[in-house]
């Protein structure tokens, strides 16, 4: 293989290396919607030319990540109360068959794992952390969703994760935050007693709740509200 042929590849690889960076940041609230993302600023910090940040950027805006505007440049998308309902519908779905098939298969460990993460939404919660208790909340699914083993399940559901994580713990005045953290236990004594169907309607239940919070927020105050939902 000469080198020619063999630079796009590399450039390719490159590319999906920065994209996974950029949803990384996202993901973890450093990047909120409605953040430029400067391509010259994440090349820098990357270490890497702007043609592969160029081309992670074109990848996210495909997946509805990131938007591209004429003259603005890259910025995280901010979602509609809309957007954000329906990812959280597709996102209860995935989350109950994964429910369903990790109740066959979980072992101990994962289930200390989801033990330990109540656990620490809890302190968080009394501590008034909404940030990360966001994330261990986020982490919490995750882990079920790796129990299932199945990995198309895992990849699609990480794509909706940037709008379909828990913002309501900024947009709904007064949240309980413990009480959004024991909401889990339900779906823990699911997939400890093994039960599938008991299982995939918790989970289901559990993210019907989740919307019905985030439909109660007035629309007028939801595009300020969103944006500021992943800060810490």
């Amino acid at each position: 293989m000469t080198s020619r042929s063999a630079d796009p590849v590399a450039r390719n690889v490159l590319s999906e290396q920065v994209k996974d960076r950029i949803l990384q940041w996202i993901l973890e609230g450093e990047l909120a919607p409605g953040s430029r993302i400067i391509e010259t600023r994440v090349a820098k910090e990357l270490g890497v030319s702007q043609a592969p940040v160029r081309e992670a950027l074109r990848d996210l805006t495909t997946l509805g990540l990131v938007e591209m505007k004429p003259y603005r440049g890259a910025s995280v998308r901010q979602p509609s109360k809309d957007d954000l309902v329906e990812a959280m519908e597709v996102r209860g779905e995935l989350e109950a068959l994964a429910a369903r098939t990790a109740a066959t298969r979980i072992d101990e460990k994962c289930l200390d794992e989801l033990r330990g993460l109540i656990d620490e939404m809890h302190v968080l919660a009394e501590a008034g952390d909404h940030h990360n208790h966001a994330l261990k909340n986020t982490e919490f699914h995750e882990t079920v969703l790796r129990a299932s083993g199945n990995k198309t399940l895992l990849r699609t559901w990480s794509m909706l994760e940037p709008y379909a994580r828990t913002y309501v713990t900024a947009m709904v005045p007064g949240m309980d935050l413990i009480w959004l953290g024991d909401r889990h236990k339900d779906i823990l004594e699911a997939l400890e007693a093994g039960d599938p169907d008991r299982a995939a309607e918790t989970m289901r239940h559990h993210a019907r709740e989740a919307e019905q919070l985030v439909m109660q927020v007035d629309e007028a105050a939801f595009g300020k509200t969103v944006a500021t939902a992943s800060e810490p």
